[in-house]
């Protein structure tokens, strides 16, 4: 694994521009970075990525198994109450999912560690299963990259299938798209979730989550008042569970995608879940559900808000001490303590690798990079070859 400085195309803003990347800058600060990209052989992929990939994937699905039938779990999720029912249901009766990422720290060497699982709201789709691409075609073309060099990248292909294989199951519904306001890196990844269900054949409609009503028989409608019968949401399940809307939820036949039953498999408390369940597995780090137990086990640890995103309101501890933090709104639904295991760092740079699935199925990779130790939403996302 290295990383390999190479210039940047003259061009690529323009590109940028013409495929509606509208957030490769965010205030002010580089997010796409393509002044250099990771180099992988295909053994490192395919043996200590993908395969431990699909591996940890089904282990997570055996704790949303247990999780859902026992409330104890479900309270240690911070699922709320009201809802036990519900999140059950939606495990049982196997409502379909669409998509995951993996965050994992990987040196080239050592076994991949699972950081989280977000399975409920990835971003950094689009730059993955396109844009990434389209830079792997542009090198190759311009012969900056060595011919016969590849991508780890099946991501678009894979999202258009899925979302064929569930317009099948759904005929004639039209499939509602929403995020919050505000966010244009958001609004670009549902454009991009809107093209591929496009591709597919789905007829698309775009609504802000805040401008969900409630219509007349208890259902969810659009501001043109058209009925929500089908609905990608890039906003997660623990808040659209706690708003004042939420006891609709009950009432609505929308169905979901992420469904419900993802509130558990993108939650931090699975982490010391997976722990009591797999214990010693060589992809995951020890983790526990109280600081004590921590202390017992573990010199250095990390603090995670059960519901934190984007490496918002993290701790890192050492002997008891705080000695790195980051901010963020997160904390009052309680932590889980995962060991201290820092990043691997490439020159200046602390790396981390996003793992997607598509159905189940391992997609892709992407690669995040920092110049502290914590993966936060501004992080540069920089391409990947495979070569060798």
């Amino acid at each position: 694994m290295l990383r390999v400085p190479i210039a940047e195309r003259s061009y690529w803003r323009d590109r940028a521009k013409e495929y509606g990347f509208g957030f490769h800058t965010m205030f002010g600060q580089t997010y796409w970075d393509e002044s250099a990209y990771y180099q992988f052989r295909l053994e490192q992929i395919e043996r200590d990525l993908e395969d431990p990939t699909a591996e940890l994937h089904q282990m997570c699905l055996e704790v949303v198994d247990r999780v859902v039938k026992s409330e104890e779990w479900l309270e240690r999720f911070r699922i709320p109450e009201p809802f036990w029912d519900a999140v059950r249901q939606s495990w049982q009766s196997a409502e379909p999912s669409l998509y995951s990422r993996l965050d994992l720290a990987y040196d080239g060497q050592s076994p991949a560690k699972l950081y989280e699982n977000n399975a409920d709201t990835p971003t950094s789709l689009y730059e993955t299963g396109f844009w990434q691409w389209l830079w792997l075609e542009d090198n190759l073309r311009d012969g900056r990259l060595k011919q016969g060099a590849d991508q780890f990248n099946s991501l678009q292909e894979k999202l258009i299938e899925r979302f064929a294989e569930l317009a099948r199951q759904n005929p004639d519904w039209m499939l509602h798209l929403s995020c919050s306001k505000g966010s244009d890196e958001d609004r670009g990844t549902v454009e991009y979730i809107g093209d591929c269900a496009a591709e597919a054949g789905i007829h698309t409609e775009f609504v802000h989550i805040e401008d969900i009503g409630h219509g007349e028989g208890d259902v969810l409608v659009d501001l043109d008042n058209q009925v929500i019968q089908w609905m990608f949401k890039l906003y997660p399940w623990e808040y659209l569970l706690r708003e004042d809307y939420a006891p609709l939820l009950l009432k609505a036949p929308t169905r979901w995608i992420e469904p419900l039953w993802k509130a558990v498999l993108s939650n931090k408390a699975i982490l010391p879940a997976l722990w009591q369940l797999f214990p010693n597995h060589p992809n995951l780090l020890p983790a526990y559900f109280t600081e004590e137990e921590a202390r017992k086990h573990l010199r250095e640890y990390v603090r995670k808000p059960i519901f934190s995103r984007e490496g918002a309101g993290i701790s890192v501890i050492r002997d008891g001490q705080e000695v790195m933090s980051s901010p963020g709104p997160y904390g009052e639904e309680g932590y889980v303590y995962q060991a201290w295991h820092p990043l691997p760092k490439f020159g200046n740079s602390h790396t981390l690798i996003g793992s997607w699935l598509v159905n189940d199925q391992p997609a892709g990779i992407s690669i995040r990079e920092d110049q502290g130790p914590i993966t936060q939403d501004l992080s540069r996302f920089l391409p990947h070859i495979i070569l060798g």
